[in-house]
This record gives structure tokens, sequence and C-alpha cells, in this order.
């Protein structure tokens, strides 16, 4: 028996009649136009390597489609790359376009009433996208992980994005050469994918499969890889299988599911973008979830049993070949609500219980992690009322202690201690005063840098380091490595306007200009026990001494 299709729009009525004649035009035929029509959303343009493979994508999944019964289209929407288009507007641009891909599929899957989609998710903004976009519309939604590139650092011990980007911020404090940083992005890309290493892009492509939403065992994976293709043929066949057996984005996108996806997000240490992107996907699959919570109820419960750069030393390509998220999955299994059931329309455990033992090098058991500390740490307090994160790499201890009334205060007390904590609170880099949204870590890696370096040379032994920074209100850390390392952290507050540095866009001159006088602004306080919250709190103003205004 023929399914009937949202598609069917009645025969002999006007919009049948000039939807007929355009498709007609196009070469479809009488007997195409039946037939469940699936949408192609390629979120890609010439403008990075992220998605210079998704064209080459697209007719390999039509053929896909057409032989499984279907009608592909497909649709274009916004692309979205952060390295690339973050350039303008102070990186304004970037988390909204988010929402716009949302809006792009909309306007054309439930405009054109299409009977399903598959979605080619590639950079950061694009998998969360497709995922809220199907959460929205409720239509059968499959998202195929398009894979990371291949690295200098993987290749060849060379260097990858990650280096280079963390690199451009030393270069504007004087530590790195500009020749060296040229050399160093010479190739340090080099294929199409998205970022290796466990950023954002990576995390939402695992969250896609904790979810359900992409087919198990297929991310993360290699751009262009043999799992690659084989994920794109299967997605054309199980997009026509969904829309003939009504499996739409919200019966996958359960309450339960959003949860397994957070404990697996805390177990692989992932981005914190990942808090609310996740969210984002709830709040459209229409579901009253708080993701914040979720991440604070299952922090001391999750343990870390991966360690992918940049929360510790593996590579994505050694976690990929030791089981990826399937074997994440089966590692996490007692955590897990195994009832969930995904694109496949088979049950979480079923698929656990077929999938062979992880490598336990890079996907450790429950009883052996990297370490039981949560990765994922949410604050509450006077600095970000609504609550702000802290990310834990997964090879540092970190304790963390005192409150300081200035940067020179932690570093006395660091120079008599050996070793502590080191908290600041940027007030003038929030959203309200500067909108940057998901960029004003551009300017804070290189500024925390800075005022570390300028505070203390003391600092220096106890080599501290990036490690991962994100924007406000969120608390952000950074690590030390060394026999008694030190940590510090930066507390994003959004109250005070950024006029007062000057030209906010001007990532080098906020760097310099912080390391060069600036840090008497930065005060804040943090007192974090054993990895968990319990306070964070903000020095009056009136107990700070005068800015420095000198640098200006």
């Amino acid at each position: 028996m023929r399914t009937t299709l949202r598609s069917d729009l009645p025969v002999g009525s006007s919009r049948w009649a000039v939807r007929r004649a355009q498709w007609r035009s196009l070469g479809i035929s009488d007997e195409e136009m039946t037939r469940p029509k699936i949408a192609i959303v390629n979120s890609s343009s010439d403008l990075a390597a992220c998605f210079a493979h998704l064209d080459d994508i697209v007719p390999v999944l039509k053929e896909a489609i057409r032989q499984a019964g279907g009608l592909p289209f497909e649709i274009r929407t916004a692309a979205p790359a952060d390295f690339i288009t973050s350039a303008g507007a102070g990186g304004r641009y970037v988390l909204p376009t988010r929402d716009l891909i949302v809006h792009d599929i909309e306007v054309v899957v439930e405009g054109a009433l299409l009977d399903g989609m598959v979605c080619l998710s590639s950079c950061d903004k694009t998998a969360p996208a497709h995922m809220m976009a199907g959460g929205r519309l409720d239509v059968p939604t499959l998202i195929v992980a398009c894979g990371y590139q291949r690295s200098a650092l993987h290749e060849d011990g060379g260097a990858d994005i990650e280096d280079v980007f963390l690199h451009a911020g030393h270069t504007a404090l004087g530590r790195t050469s500009a020749e060296d940083l040229l050399a160093m992005s010479e190739d340090a890309i080099r294929g199409p994918g998205v970022c290796a290493g466990m950023g954002t892009a990576n995390t939402m492509h695992m969250a896609a499969e904790a979810l359900g939403m992409a087919l198990p065992g297929t991310t993360p994976t290699r751009a262009d890889g043999a799992v690659m293709w084989d994920a794109v043929r299967a997605a054309g066949r199980g997009i026509v299988d969904m829309v003939h057996e009504g499996r739409t984005a919200r019966s996958v996108l359960t309450p339960a599911a959003i949860r397994n996806a957070v404990t697996v997000m805390l177990a692989i240490g992932g981005s914190i973008n990942s808090v609310k992107h996740l969210q984002a996907v709830a709040v459209e699959a229409g579901l009253d979830v708080d993701v914040w919570r979720t991440y604070e109820e299952l922090a001391d419960r999750v343990p870390v049993i991966t360690a992918v750069r940049p929360n510790g030393p593996h590579l994505i390509e050694q976690l990929d070949d030791a089981g990826g998220t399937r074997g994440v999955l089966a590692a996490l299994a007692p955590l897990l609500d195994v009832d969930t059931v995904g694109v496949t329309g088979r049950p979480l455990g079923e698929l656990v219980a077929e999938t062979p033992a992880p490598g336990a090098e890079f996907i450790r058991p429950l009883s052996d992690p990297f370490t039981r500390r949560p990765s994922i740490v949410i604050l509450r307090g006077s600095l970000a009322a609504e609550g702000s994160i802290v990310k834990l790499p997964a090879d540092e201890e970190r304790p963390l202690d005192g409150l300081f009334h200035s940067l020179q205060h932690s570093a006395r007390v660091m120079k008599k201690q050996r070793s502590g904590s080191i908290v600041v609170t940027a007030s003038t880099a929030g959203p309200r005063a500067e909108p940057r949204v998901s960029y004003p870590y551009v300017a804070s890696k290189s500024a925390v840098v800075g005022l570390v370096r300028q505070a203390s040379l003391e600092l220096a032994r106890f080599n501290v380091r990036i490690n991962a920074l994100a924007p406000g209100p969120v608390v952000t850390s950074i690590g030390g490595t060394g026999p008694r390392p030190a940590a510090a952290l930066a507390a994003w507050e959004d109250s005070v306007p950024m006029r007062r540095w000057g030209r906010p866009d001007d990532v080098a001159g906020l760097a310099l200009l912080l390391a060069s006088g600036a840090s008497s602004w930065m005060t804040g306080g943090i007192h974090v026990v054993d990895g968990g919250a319990s306070a964070l709190t903000q020095i009056p103003s009136d107990a700070l001494p005068a800015p420095d205004t000198t640098a200006l």
C-alpha cells in the first residue's frame, strides 16, 4: 500500500498544476512526482575546507535516494565557517548564522512541503542547526557527518589548525614570530573537512549520533573516507525508509536522548558549546528540558573516558579508529537509557550489544577512566547568575583555591605557595557589552595570556598555557603543565561597555593593551571544590585599585 505523503498535492489543484509545470521542465516524470520528496541540505560554500567536498557528496546521495525510491532535491543554506566568517563585525555573524540556517531550511522544506531531509553537516554551527531544523519541522531527518580534515600533525608531526590558532595569539604577544606562524599555517590543513580534534564540529557530530540523529558508527569520521561514503549511501536508503515508516525528528529527539547526549559530551570532554547547542535542539524539538541542569546533575556521575586534543594527548583519528561514538556509547551503556530509538528504528540497547569492544587505550572502560573529575562544570553566582561554564582537561588535576583581589595578589600567593589558582574577570567582554556572542574567546585567549604573562615572571615557572577558553558569561579554564601545575580561570561579566578599551574588534590591540597595564581592571573570584561548583562571587568595585589608564 502506497504511503500517503504530505507532498501529495490534490490533483487538478492550482498548486499541483504549477508545480507539475515547473518539475516537468526539469525532466521529472509523473511517476517520480509520486515518490517521497527528499531535501539534501547542503550547507556549504567555497570559503573553507570544511565544505570543500560537500558538492561531490550530493550526486552520490541523490543516486542513493533515487535507488531507494525517493526524489531528491538539493537545497542550499548559509554556511558559516568560524575561522573565516568571524573576520567581519567582530565575529558577530557566526552564532546567529546557526539560527539563519534553521530558517533557510524551514523556508524551503516547509514551504515546498518536502517529506524528509538528509543534512550534510560539517563546520561547527551546521550540525546543531540541522538538528534544530529537524526538531522545529518534525519531518524525517538524518544527519550525515561529513568528516574531519587531514592534518600535518597526524601525518608527520607538524601543526594542525588548533596550533595555528593558538600561535596566532602568541604572535600578537611577541612569543611566536610572524615567519614561524606563516610556515605553520602553510600546510596545517591537508584536505577537506572540519578541524581535527575535539572542537565544536566533531563534538556536535558525535552528539548527533548519541542523540540517534546520525547512523550508528558514522562519527567522528575522516572526510572522504570509506566510512563517510558508506554513510552517505546508507543515508539515502535510510531517509526513504524513515518517510515510509513515519519516523520523524521529534520521535528521536526525546528527553532521554538529550540526557544520553549530555552523558556522551561529559565522557568525551566535548566542547562547552555543546551546552548551548543541545539546549537549542531541545527547545526546537518542543522539549521541556533544562540542558544546563542536566550537565550539572550528571557531571559527578560521568567519568572522562576519552582524551582527545585539546582535552588530552590523543588525536581524533585515534578515537575514530578505536570505535568512535559507537564505542563510547558501548562503554557508557550502564549510564545510558538504552531504550531510546534513533533514525534506524532500533533501540540503542540492540546497537550497543552488537558493538565490538572499543580500543581501551583511547576509549577507557568506566572502571578505569582518564579522570573521574567532570570535564564540563556549570558554575553559578553573582558574576553569572544564570550559569557559567568551566572546561577541565582530562590530563590535569586542578586544585583551585583562594579569592584574590588582583592578579598581582594571586601571583604573590602563588610564589609563596608554589601552587594555586588565578581568577581574572574581564568586566568588559560580555555579550551585552560587546555582542560578538560566540567569538570573544578569540580576543580572550590572547588577552588572558597577556595578563598572566605580564602580572609576574614567576608564573613562567608554572608554564601556564591555554587549554580552552570560551565566551561569556562563561567561566573558562587555563591550565599549566609541570610537577605542581597552576590553574587559571577567566569569568566574563557583561555589565561595562567595552569602549573603555578603545577598538573592541582589534584582537591584537586588546591583547597588547591588557598585557601593558590594564590588569588592575581584572578581578573576581571563584572557589571550586573537587571540580564541582560551590560559589562564584565578585569582589565589590570599591575594593579595587583605580584603573591604570596609562596604556590608553
